[in-house]
């Protein structure tokens, strides 16, 4: 499905400033939509959206239906009643990193609270419950009795309580009806301010986009509710897991340890499960950027129990049985591919049979590799996302920049890439990250993306995650008074300069013509006439 020109930002709302620690989606994220309509972006990408655990990789969900709790704006508890103003805790200081243990605790503790002073005979929240059925149940019921078991892993628990016999499920559900309620509130909460969030975003004619993982985590209310759609062993372990092969961020290759699919038994379904799974997600954004996607065509497949991805090796995927399928329900297959890492021709027939946009990333196209000219903006194609770096990437200005590089590479391949990066921008690296901006939006790629950090001119220390390290991922986030109106300004300029603004020319036809800045006085023409000299060039 091609896209009108267009850019946005990357950035996921934990990430956002905000009173408690930790972004979510209250005031902020709705200022936040507004500065994107401002700025004349069309698109606000995030990471998914489920409830996080250990490590909070927004990659590693409990759940592919449910919403993060940790998102829910108190604020908007206060605007229900739920809550007083004086149950609130005082602002943390602001930071530019999330200390989790510390937003979990505070953040717990104000919905337990909120959960203490509503009503379950809330018409809207029957009609949720009932609504969300096909996932509530489940989930509600797998968070209640992880509670119980001190967070221990669902393949730990009582055989009875593993494989789900329908008696032992009852009896818990009867002794625990007050703990599942609760997570069927928080549900309820999470998927009204989501909504009010939407709203805001349809107003301003801002889109979301989300972001799907090929795989879910084995301590997921997925995996425990359909086992026989995962390669598991009778005790519940997975026989075989996820992963990539050595690459450009780790020699020894990304051990993901996620479960795999029994593809057969998703077929057998006609991909019901997969229907349903993408139905959610778009019932909260209005694209999906499908992670790892040359995995439908062939995935690493890794033994269960392996240290390493090194010793793996490719399997074929559903292929294109899966997107016919999908396209049954949902006609446009509304999809960005991400189609980084080992891509083969058959992996770009996949997504050229269904008219896929891929991506491509500035960063890799400095690369030393005879696959990173794809990257670069003379190579790009129309149908294509193009992001300055994407959330595995260092920040642009840090990818120039950093002293301490953790890659593969040697540091004279290091120096070399960033030398023809800086060569190809034509600039000093000092503005690294605005270069690359530049790039992306005048690129002929239908629409071009960067994370906020880069907009923001940030190093290394705001990176969001890197591949392979398991803690200290995750936690950047931006300060309250950014970005500044310049910032905004420069953005908004290049954006309309570059004809992508929110998908169409602006309402002064002529913005895409003019700079918001002067002239300088070395470059203006002699008038004949003795004309006015300092005539601002710039919109008025």
């Amino acid at each position: 499905m091609r896209y009108p020109r267009s850019s946005g930002i990357l950035m996921h709302p934990t990430s956002l400033p905000g009173r408690f620690g930790v972004g979510d989606i209250g005031p902020e994220a709705h200022k936040f939509v507004g500065f994107l309509a401002e700025a004349g972006q069309r698109w606000w990408q995030m990471l998914p959206l489920g409830p996080t655990g250990a490590g909070n990789s927004p990659y590693q969900s409990h759940s592919s239906f449910a919403g993060n709790p940790l998102l829910i704006s108190p604020e908007g508890l206060v605007a229900r009643g739920w809550l007083a103003e004086s149950d609130l805790p005082e602002p943390v200081e602001p930071s530019e990193e999330v200390d989790y243990l510390e937003v979990i605790t505070v953040k717990n503790a104000l919905l337990a609270k909120a959960f203490g002073r509503f009503s379950a005979a809330d018409p809207e929240f029957h009609r949720f419950v009932v609504a969300e059925k096909h996932w509530l149940q489940d989930y509600a019921l797998f968070m209640a009795i992880k509670e119980v078991r001190q967070g221990s892993a669902w393949f730990t628990w009582e055989p009875e309580l593993v494989s789900r016999r329908p008696e032992a499920m009852e009896a818990f559900a009867r002794e625990a009806a007050e703990a599942v309620r609760f997570h069927e509130f928080v549900q309820f909460v999470f998927y009204q301010q989501w909504n009010a969030l939407r709203e805001t975003c349809r107003k301003h004619d801002v889109k979301l986009v989300g972001d799907i993982p090929i795989f879910v985590a084995h301590d997921s209310a997925d995996v425990w509710a359909r086992p026989d759609l995962f390669f598991l062993g009778v005790d519940g372990l997975p026989t075989y897991v996820a992963g990539v092969p050595p690459d450009y961020f780790s020699e020894t290759g990304q051990l993901w340890g996620n479960p795999l699919y029994d593809w057969e038994a998703h077929a057998a379904e006609d991909y019901a499960w997969w229907t349903r799974r993408i139905g959610a997600l778009l019932k909260q954004v209005d694209l999906i950027r499908i992670d790892h996607f040359r995995g439908f065509e062939a995935y690493w497949e890794v033994r269960g129990g392996a240290e390493t991805a090194e010793n793996g090796r490719w399997v074929p995927g559903p292929g294109p049985a899966l997107f016919h399928a999908l396209r049954k329900e949902f006609p446009e297959l509304p999809f960005i591919a991400e189609d980084l890492g080992v891509i083969t021709p058959p992996v770009e027939a996949l997504r050229d049979e269904f008219d896929l946009p891929g991506m491509r990333v500035l960063q890799f196209g400095f690369a030393i590799d005879p696959e990173a000219e794809k990257h670069l903006p003379y190579r790009h194609v129309p149908n294509c996302v193009v992001y300055t770096g994407t959330h595995d990437n260092d920040t642009s200005y840090g990818w120039i920049s950093n002293q301490h590089v953790d890659t593969t590479q040697s540091l004279a391949e290091i120096e070399e890439e960033r030398l023809f990066a800086l060569r190809f921008v034509g600039g000093d690296g000092k503005e690294f990250g605005w270069d690359l901006i530049r790039l992306a939006l005048s690129s002929v790629a239908d629409v071009a993306v960067a994370p906020m950090q880069d907009v923001l001119g940030l190093d290394s220390k705001a990176r969001m995650n890197i591949p392979g390290r398991g803690e200290g991922n995750w936690k950047w986030r931006m300060l309250p008074d950014r970005p500044t109106a310049s910032e905004i300004d420069r953005l908004a300029d290049l954006t309309a300069l570059y004809g992508r603004w929110n998908g169409r020319l602006p309402e002064s036809h002529d913005l895409h013509r003019k700079a918001i800045v002067k002239l300088p006085p070395d470059l203006r023409p002699e008038s004949a006439s003795g004309g006015d000299h300092d005539a601002d060039l710039g919109p008025t």
